[in-house]
């Protein structure tokens, strides 16, 4: 008796478990996109870091993301059985911070290419540097992690819409294993990125002429690299907020659906035209969304400021 219901329990617990391996596989398939972005936006955050302080600020970001999922994961679980209709409004609010935060970036470039920094630093501002950069690194961390929390967010939703006719362990297992598995994911990806160079400078002090050639190729590429992911990723913050309203947006959303398939009947560029289209709506409504969030927060900081 007690030898049948453990076998019933391990084909319990084995049935279970290929159901959470089938649905976990649909909902990577499903995230791929937003971990496109996620290791964009993040490979960033170290452009311009000290050599030796890029492991530990990815590594601080990366358990920042974990803290992220581990609250995101319970709170998806209880939005989904009280108020699912919450989820939508929700990814809506972080999508506008996230097209605000691009739009600050690129306000903060263009400010700092008008008015560019001369002259030679003094002792005492060389001494204080060291303090700025630990104080910009603390900034670039909480600002990483804030990003990566609504980029987490989305990620759990889009894996929550693929078990929602699922039992509840089998959601909390698949939320789980996609939180665990795709923050190990970026964060390896942005670790291995930023330690090219090293790669590139061990490969040069081979004595092999393949080798050399590798390391000097990779040492030339690697900069090239950081400044494609730093664009990259100020544009997937207005891909990712953009298509997070469009999406939000039912009549915005059915738009593009139309526009899209009608530019399939286009003779010869309907097919170059299809792919591109949503995602470039998707970024000009993210640009014009956190320009408008930006000159709303502008606008009270001064209201603020004057009283």
């Amino acid at each position: 008796m007690a030898a049948g219901s453990l076998l019933t329990l391990l084909d319990d617990i084995a049935t279970l478990m290929d159901d959470v391996s089938v649905m976990t596989k649909v909902a990577a398939k499903k995230t791929t996109g937003v971990l496109g972005d996620d290791l964009a936006l993040n490979a960033q955050q170290v452009t311009g870091v000290r050599a030796e302080r890029e492991l530990p600020i990815v590594w601080a970001v990366c358990k920042g993301s974990l803290l992220n999922k581990l609250m995101l994961v319970p709170a998806a679980l209880l939005i989904s059985a009280f108020a699912p209709w919450l989820v939508t409004p929700l990814l809506m609010l972080g999508g506008a911070y996230l097209s605000y935060e691009g739009v600050e970036k690129l306000a903060h470039a263009w400010h700092k290419r008008q008015h560019p920094h001369t002259g030679k630093k003094d002792t005492a501002s060389v001494e204080r540097s060291a303090e700025e950069q630990t104080a910009l690194e603390k900034k670039r961390i909480k600002g990483a992690v804030r990003t990566d929390f609504i980029l987490s967010a989305e990620i759990i939703a889009i894996t929550l819409g693929t078990v929602a006719d699922a039992a509840l362990m089998q959601q909390a297992l698949v939320l789980s294993i996609i939180a665990v598995v795709m923050t190990l994911g970026v964060y390896g990806l942005v670790a291995a990125i930023v330690r090219l160079d090293d790669v590139g400078l061990y490969l040069c002090r081979r004595s092999a002429g393949v080798a050399q050639a590798l390391g000097r190729g990779i040492l030339r590429t690697a900069p090239w690299l950081m400044k494609f992911l730093s664009i990259a990723g100020t544009a997937a913050m207005f891909m990712v907020g953009g298509g997070i309203l469009t999406h939000g947006i039912p009549v915005l959303h059915h738009a593009i659906e139309t526009l899209t398939l009608a530019e399939g009947d286009i003779p010869g560029v309907g097919a170059i035209l299809q792919p591109i289209t949503p995602t470039l709506i998707n970024m000009l409504v993210g640009l014009v969304l956190g320009a408008l969030v930006l000159g709303a927060v502008s606008l009270a900081r001064k209201m603020r400021g004057a009283h």
